[in-house]
């Protein structure tokens, strides 16, 4: 093995959610970066909530974001033949046993435990029963599941790539069950049996999955192997403190793709959640989060998830982002609403990119790059009542000065930006006003807001004959406007 060997492993009972993203993303940074390889198993022993639906989700949200396998995608469920057999050479060795407590006895036990104040843990009392007795019993058909029989004396201690050098004491680890009374293997078992046969060298895992290592290290050398390394990535928290979950937001992938997320910026967030390249940067790209990714600069502290971050950083994958890339996002989502037609607007793809270099400096996701690009196309505008209300107050005076600016643009030469604010700020001269008398005015009469990118490049866009029908559209809005308050 030339490098690291490290796998994701989701279960497909839901859609790939924020926290599963970016421990996948912390692995494949890992493997690109250290010349190693990424593979992905899907943990789909839960037959009644994995569906292939989740599966092909799953799939698609990694996709989206980037993240190639280097083999095909592993089954859990498949390997069932192979935990078995390495049940029974747990069993052979006498590192586990057979338990035949029920459910209920258990459940007497536990309680018990409650009533005394004590911590439950299982009393050892199958560990004690002769082979020979366990064996009878079984083979009498009595139900029974499978328990590791954890060494009564010493530790498990391992080096976190995180967090350092990590032990727990033997005698606070219960004997756990690696198999089920209905022969399916439990999930420490699963996935220690499916490491050793992916060759698995380094495991990045979220910390919620600290308290499984002790057992799972017990595992790999009670089967003859060594285990991987260990690297516990922190938690990802809501703003509250608490764990991320869905009453926080967004919780998965796909939802904020669906909002115009793009993948470069979800990448760079996640990346940015519990890890730092180690200097000012912030806004990365795939290449370059590969190239300083390092497991020493993971974070042991906990990250919070701040969704006005991943605005600002979509904003700025946006801006940085040629508009020929984007265009056909925003494409679609003009002939979608039925703005101008998919025709129509390919005749005038040219300015449609055009339109997004000039307007993406402003946007910080996808929806707002449509909103917009919108007015440079729509048929059809609405007119924004709080800009109405600011920069139309004075219906008749602001009436008369876009008739000006109308006759105005229809005289200029070029329609060039220049040109034009040439032409604007000589007329606002004339009337003796400032131009703002006459810029928000005409922002509000061609986007239908009052905020837009630079209002001449915005007229020079727009284009002498659509300039003109939205300044008389305008003037007929006031007029009527002017008609009902008289």
């Amino acid at each position: 093995m030339t490098g690291p060997r490290v796998r994701f492993a989701p279960s497909p009972t839901g859609h790939l959610h924020v926290g599963g993203a970016r421990t996948a993303l912390f692995n494949y940074l890992f493997a690109r970066h250290e010349g190693g390889e990424f593979l992905l198993r899907i943990e789909d022993t839960d037959r009644e909530r994995s569906t292939p639906e989740m599966t092909a989700a799953i799939l698609e949200a990694m996709q989206w974001l980037g993240l190639e396998v280097d083999e095909e995608p592993v089954f859990q469920a498949q390997g069932l033949e192979r935990h078995t057999r390495d049940v029974d050479q747990l069993l052979k060795t006498h590192a586990a046993y057979r338990c035949f407590c029920t459910a209920d006895e258990l459940k007497q036990r536990r309680e018990a435990a409650k009533v005394r104040g004590e911590p439950y843990r299982y009393d050892w009392r199958c560990r004690e029963l002769p082979r020979a007795d366990a064996d009878r019993r079984a083979e009498a058909g009595e139900p029974y599941s499978i328990r590791f029989a954890v060494p009564m004396e010493g530790e498990v201690a391992w080096d976190d790539l995180v967090h350092g050098p990590t032990r727990f004491a033997n005698e606070n680890l219960d004997d756990f069950i690696i198999r089920r009374s209905d022969g399916t293997p439990v999930y420490n078992l699963a996935v220690v049996s499916d490491d050793i046969a992916m060759r698995i060298s380094h495991v990045l895992r979220g910390d919620d999955h600290i308290s499984n290592t002790p057992k799972q290290i017990l595992l790999y050398r009670a089967l003859g192997h060594e285990p991987p390394e260990f690297a516990h990535l922190p938690m990802i928290l809501g703003a509250d403190g608490k764990r991320l979950s869905k009453r926080h937001g967004a919780a998965s992938v796909d939802a904020h793709r669906d909002v115009g997320i793009l993948p470069e910026a979800m990448v760079n967030f996640l990346a940015l959640l519990g890890w730092s390249p180690g200097d000012d940067r912030e806004v990365m790209d795939l290449p370059e989060l590969i190239e300083a990714f390092d497991v020493a600069r993971i974070l042991k502290k906990s990250a919070v998830f701040d969704p006005r971050k991943l605005e600002w950083l979509n904003g700025q994958h946006i801006s940085r982002m040629d508009a020929d890339r984007l265009v056909e996002a925003v494409e679609e989502a003009l002939t979608a609403s039925g703005d101008i037609s998919s025709k129509h607007l390919a005749v005038k793809r040219d300015r449609l990119i055009d339109v997004i270099h000039t307007v993406k400096e402003r946007a910080r996701t996808l929806d707002e790059l449509v909103a917009q690009a919108r007015p440079f196309f729509a048929t059809e505008i609405t007119y924004d009542e709080k800009a109405v209300g600011k920069h139309w107050k004075d219906r008749e005076a602001t009436a008369n000065r876009l008739a000006a600016l109308a006759d105005r643009f229809s005289a200029v030469g070029s329609f060039e930006p220049e040109a034009l604010e040439e032409a604007l700020r000589g007329l606002a001269d004339e009337l003796e006003v400032s131009a703002a008398k006459l810029i928000h005015p005409l922002r509000v009469a061609l986007m239908g807001v009052a905020v837009s990118p630079g209002i001449f490049d915005v007229v020079s866009r727009m284009g002498r004959e659509r300039t003109l029908e939205r300044i008389a559209r305008a003037r007929e809005y006031l007029a009527a406007e002017s008609d009902l308050l008289d």
